[in-house]
């Protein structure tokens, strides 16, 4: 979870810079975000179902969400935002050299 936090606190923050105008296009950020968390979350909760894998109870919180541990689903959320906002901070940068 803490790794999580440190990796999406610093894209979150930036990504109100009224410059880059990240935050305009919010409805594209949901969008992607929940393509990613229904696609591979679906294998996820498939995988675990099925015994593939699993998650080690003493590693997590506890908090499931169907039989995902919370910190898996928040990492498909995490993850692809600080990505997203990645590529939009690069192609801002690229059009304002």
């Amino acid at each position: 979870m803490k790794v999580l936090l440190l990796a999406g606190i610093l894209p979150l923050a930036l990504s109100f810079y009224p410059r880059l105008g990240f935050y305009r296009n919010y409805r594209a950020l949901v969008f992607s975000i929940s393509l990613i968390v229904i696609i591979f979350g679906s294998w996820d909760v498939f995988a675990v179902w099925r015994n593939h894998w699993y998650f080690n109870p003493r590693a997590v919180w506890g908090i499931k969400i169907i039989n995902l541990p919370l910190e898996e689903v928040l990492f498909f959320v995490v993850i692809p935002f600080c990505c997203i906002f990645t590529w939009e901070a690069l192609e801002f940068l690229r059009k304002n050299k």
